[in-house]
């Protein structure tokens, strides 16, 4: 597999565009806290996209790398919560299909 900055920008760019949100009224309570994955999934991708912005900026040398040290905290905390719920997910579906009929 083949990773590059402008292949992941590109994804990134896409995801974003498809996971916009609506302007629709809240339904099932989600607009009380509660689960929007869609939300969650902006929020993960901004966070990435946004420590990708620092690094490059401090490579041309316009941040400081403070700056940069947090960006890339807030992309390693959400890709760590998004792994955490993807294995809490998988785990889930297993129980599921450990389940006698």
């Amino acid at each position: 597999m083949d990773i590059n900055a402008f292949s992941a920008a590109k994804t990134y760019g896409a995801a974003q565009k498809f996971l916009k949100p609506e302007a629709k009224p809240d339904q099932g309570g989600a607009g009380d806290g509660g689960f929007n994955p869609a939300k969650l999934v902006g929020e993960m991708t901004g966070a990435i996209a946004k420590s990708e912005s620092a690094a490059s900026a401090y490579m041309v040398g316009a941040a400081d790398p403070h700056s940069v040290v947090e960006a890339l905290a807030s992309a390693e905390l959400a890709v760590e919560t998004a792994v955490t719920l993807r294995n809490r997910v998988v785990e889930a579906y297993q129980e599921l299909m450990r389940m006698p009929v």
